[in-house]
């Protein structure tokens, strides 16, 4: 099997026979046409109620391979036209789309800066822009906003190999925790550090998430494996999942996870074992993996699409139907359309599973890259646009693209500037139902740093009971972010029956290193307390970021419930923590193989000592 390129492309094919549009009998696009931006939303088959609206199209915009929306609900989309070609200087472009009018459509553009490379991803905050241009992750700086860079761009981070342009750094978003999230394709090896860094300062990826923390400078691996993800997002609790090709297409992400890859091997030679996809199905029927089955009703056309995933969004506003919230949507590359999967809870994880496409398009060249949720809840989708799934084509065809707003009923269109909000208004923001909300004023309470006033208020809210779980879990976030969760409220966390409560605390106190003795006693209780796999889950990700000699009263609570065994996480994140202090120290090993009722984890621990 040739190795997938997923930014929507992959390997250099034949163009594909097309096919009519399913909502317009006898409208066929031909090779080697283009339909116009205008008819392409008209051939655009979604559930009743919603529309979808040309925000901005050639050739205005071209090649629009990522954006991102600032806090006055603005796009700025970053424009590839070096691909398919890596060079030391490039012309990539990030331009601002604003609508000024509230129409749907853009009527200002502004070039924010036109001297980038294989640009292929985007954030906003902190005074700047946040780009990945492999080798490189910069910092354009902007602290004035006045849309003309303060400066030029610092590099953050270098490393980041481009030997496949489709697998690079990409797809980037804020955690909940504060953190810059992005993911990286399993054809690069990249070894990411400071610039200058020796070797050994860096931390190599080749498949999987890293984080990039914006005030202490932190990166570091999130988890490994996968194929090439290319697009992230969290859910209401503040799971992340990542969308992939190739392989299975779905997977819940967890700190210190090792998820099955498409080839290669894994840094960590013992760890044995990997998870698996969430998804109960696939979008590719089987046979040749780019068509898949081409007659009969097992096909590609009916199983989803095919293989070809880019973007990630958990629809979480306030505009939708409700039944959408919490599902997933992923542009599927070869199949012209929007999948939607729903996410359900399952143990310590969750359990994907095929919904009805949100959108099937009729126009085969439409090949969706990266979805957004906007600030009145409805959704962005940007359109590479072109007549082939890979674009490995000589001459490039680079002036195509559109941006699609996809819309349900008639929205507001809210004319905002989250940033000259008051701190009192932007605690108040995170109750709010429509999560695009929550993020921009959770991100701006971080950029102002600690406030007193601020944690007073986020903490009231973190202890009202009668509140819903995002709710408080959100304060939990935004506090952390503002300050940190102090010791006296961590420790009451801990002892939460809500056990999302009591696992993110987990989390956020080992974030920057060990805890506390006393705190560390607190997560052998809970793991051998809960009830919950969730609260074993969290302990068990967080001590992989313990010093291997402070682990050894924690383990073997962890591995003590039998009920964990075919936990869809558990066993094998209980093993990644264990599997470093067993191979340190054989005889207090002997002491975490007795209280092991896992069968899975106590196999590993007889496998290391052997």
């Amino acid at each position: 099997m040739k190795r997938f390129c997923s930014l929507l492309f992959v390997l250099a094919v034949a163009y594909m026979p097309l096919r009519g549009a399913q909502n317009a009998p006898g409208m066929v696009v031909q090779p080697g046409s283009t339909t116009p931006p205008e008819e392409t939303v008209k051939m655009m088959k979604l559930p009743d109620g919603f529309l979808a609206k040309v925000f901005a199209a050639e050739p205005d915009i071209v090649q629009p391979i990522a954006f991102a929306i600032d806090d006055r609900g603005r796009l700025w989309v970053c424009e590839n036209l070096s691909y398919p070609t890596w060079s030391a200087e490039g012309h990539d472009r990030i331009v601002i789309l604003e609508d000024t009018d509230g129409d749907g459509h853009f009527d200002k553009k502004t070039v924010f800066y036109d001297k980038l490379n294989c640009v292929s991803s985007i954030e906003l905050g902190f005074g700047g822009v946040f780009v990945g241009s492999a080798p490189h992750l910069l910092f354009i700086p902007d602290k004035n906003g006045d849309d003309v860079p303060d400066s030029a761009p610092e590099i953050l981070l270098d490393g980041w190999a481009h030997d496949d342009l489709h697998e690079v750094i990409n797809s980037f978003a804020w955690g909940p925790d504060g953190w810059l999230y992005g993911c990286q394709g399993i054809a690069d090896n990249s070894l990411v550090g400071t610039p200058g860094a020796a070797k050994g300062a860096r931390v190599p990826i080749n498949a999987g998430v890293w984080r990039y923390h914006p005030v202490k400078r932190k990166f570091e691996a999130f988890a490994h494996g996968t194929s090439n993800p290319w697009g992230i997002d969290f859910d209401d609790f503040g799971q992340a999942f990542i969308t992939t090709s190739v392989l299975p297409h779905l997977f819940h992400i967890v700190p210190g996870g090792l998820y099955q890859r498409q080839s290669g091997q894994h840094f960590n030679a013992e760890a044995f074992e990997d998870i698996k996809t969430i998804a109960k199905h696939r979008h590719v029927a089987g046979g040749d993996w780019i068509r898949g089955a081409r007659i009969g009703p097992n096909t590609n056309e009916n199983a989803g699409g095919g293989s070809a995933h880019a973007g990630a969004l958990v629809y979480l506003g306030d505009r939708w139907p409700a039944k959408m919230r919490g599902s997933i949507l992923m542009n599927n590359i070869h199949g012209n359309r929007v999948n939607e999967d729903s996410l359900t809870p399952f143990g310590s994880g969750y359990i994907g599973d095929r919904m009805p496409d949100f959108m099937r398009s009729g126009d085969r060249w439409f090949r969706g890259l990266a979805l957004k949720m906007g600030p009145d809840g409805s959704v962005f989708i940007c359109d590479w646009y072109d007549a082939r799934a890979c674009h490995e084509q000589e001459p490039h065809d680079r002036t195509n693209g559109r941006i699609y707003k996809i819309s349900y009923g008639t929205p507001a269109q809210p004319t905002l500037d989250l940033a000259k909000l008051g701190t009192d208004e932007l605690v108040k923001l995170q109750l709010e139902k429509n999560e695009w909300l929550v993020r921009h004023a959770r991100r701006l309470l971080q950029e102002r740093g600690e406030d007193p006033a601020a944690q007073a208020q986020l903490t009231a809210i973190l202890d009202d009971a009668k509140l819903d779980l995002p709710q408080r879990l959100r304060a939990l976030w935004a506090l952390h972010a503002t300050g940190g969760v102090p010791e006296k409220i961590a420790m009451s966390l801990l002892s939460e029956r809500e056990p999302r409560l009591a696992g993110w605390t987990v989390q956020l106190l080992c974030e920057h290193g060990a805890p506390s003795p006393n705190t560390l006693r607190k997560f052998a209780q809970i793991s051998r307390d809960s009830d919950s796999p969730i609260v074993r889950l969290a302990v068990a990700c967080a001590m992989q970021r313990v010093p291997i000699e402070k682990r050894w009263d924690v383990l073997p609570a962890i591995i003590s419930h039998p009920e964990d065994q075919d936990d869809p996480n558990v066993p094998l994140l209980a093993w990644y923590a264990c599997q470093p202090a067993i191979a340190s120290d054989r005889i207090r090993a002997a002491t975490v193989l007795a209280a092991c009722k896992i069968p899975k984890v106590k196999d590993f621990i007889l496998r290391m000592m052997k």
